[in-house]
């Protein structure tokens, strides 16, 4: 029998990982994308783009979404949208 291993990704691997497979969801039922800009400590620079861009609920996809998610693994996480 082969003993499994854990994959030992660092916090900002886990981090991107989370936003592409958010950016993916977008992507296919909204026409939209988020970007992983940078990470500095505990905030998270991201960049919404496609239909989300000009959306109207960009705040609360950005909140919602992106920032929900995220906080769920990651509770101290504050994620800021650039333009």
């Amino acid at each position: 029998m082969t003993q499994h291993t854990e994959p030992n990704f660092s916090k900002e691997q886990q981090i991107a990982g989370l936003i592409e497979q958010i950016s993916a969801y977008i992507e296919q039922f909204h026409h939209g994308s988020v970007e992983l800009i940078s990470i500095e400590g505990n905030v998270i620079n991201v960049r919404l783009g496609g239909a989300c861009a000009d959306c109207e609920l960009s705040t609360q996809t950005l909140q919602g979404w992106v920032a929900g998610t995220i906080r769920q693994f990651f509770p101290d996480a504050v994620v800021v949208a650039i333009e």
